[in-house]
């Protein structure tokens, strides 16, 4: 046996192997504040796992989706963008956090792979929080209206990817995300945004795994970068300026597979490293991997 006989008789064919991964998609970002107002926490990006056979020589695309952008003036939260990978469903981007665009009326959320937290005005109810994307994540918390107590006017925290965003009636604090050991390390990533608050004093706690907090009569914090966390929903008080809701984090995705199996034939720049008997791709922005 001679020329190209010989070597596939002495090297196996490839075959198709499995791949376990992480999608998340960007979070939203929280709302922004005009007089008298705790807006809502940004949901978290979509959060989706799963392990999949891959065939050799196909070229799998990934996308990474961008966190939502702080609003410009006042408005409701931008959702983040969505993040793909082997041709599921994608990862839905995190709702926006609610708002109030005329004095005294609250302006819905918006859902996403988490929802946004409702919006607290100098009005009266509990502005409900936008609903998540079954399978990827959870509603954002209702705010917290009054006509008589400014105190009483706060955001809901946004949706996480393991739990609802708390109401601004409990603590307005963003959900809490899910934790992976894909990596070989436990991280907590695609927490909800804490909801804003209209007076100083305390504002929602950003959700474990990326969330930024609400703003106390201040800007709320942005989401963390390749968590998929919501943004923190900003608060303004009587006669202040305006505040702006924290931008949602990235999202990310990541794939872990036998090193045996490795092809070592990537686009985009992921970040490569090992543990055991695996290799981890983490994909902080969008490429490609050919099995």
């Amino acid at each position: 046996m001679t020329g190209i006989l010989a070597v596939l008789a002495g090297s196996p064919f490839p075959t198709s192997y499995v791949v376990s991964h992480i999608s998340i998609g960007g979070g939203g970002s929280g709302g922004t504040a005009d007089t008298d107002t705790g807006t809502g926490g940004g949901g978290a990006g979509g959060y989706f796992t799963a392990n999949s056979a891959v065939g050799p020589f196909i070229l799998y695309a990934v996308t990474v989706g961008a966190g939502g952008a702080s609003p410009a003036g006042v408005a409701v939260g931008n959702n983040g963008s969505s993040s793909s990978v082997f041709g599921y469903s994608p990862s839905v981007g995190g709702g926006g956090g609610g708002s109030s665009l005329s004095p005294g009326v609250a302006t819905a959320p918006n859902t996403g792979g988490s929802g946004g937290g409702g919006c607290g005005t100098n009005a009266t109810g509990n502005p409900a929080g936008a609903a998540g994307t079954s399978g990827q994540g959870n509603a954002g918390g209702a705010g917290q209206s009054s006509t008589v107590d400014p105190n009483l006017r706060k955001g809901g925290g946004g949706g996480g990817a393991g739990a609802v965003g708390a109401t601004a009636a409990v603590s307005g604090d963003g959900g809490a995300g899910l934790a992976s050991s894909i990596t070989g390390t436990s991280v907590t990533r695609a927490g909800g945004g804490g909801g804003g608050k209209g007076t100083a004093g305390t504002a929602g706690a950003g959700g474990a795994g990326g969330g930024g907090a609400g703003g106390a009569n201040a800007n709320g914090s942005a989401g963390a970068a390749n968590t998929g966390g919501g943004g923190g929903g900003a608060g303004t008080g009587t006669g202040t300026n305006l505040r702006t809701g924290g931008a949602g984090g990235s999202g990310v995705v990541i794939l872990s597979m036998p090193t045996a199996n490795y092809t070592g034939i990537v686009t985009g720049s992921p970040t490569v490293t090992t543990s055991g008997a695996n290799t981890i791709l983490t994909f902080t922005s969008s490429g490609s991997y050919r099995a």
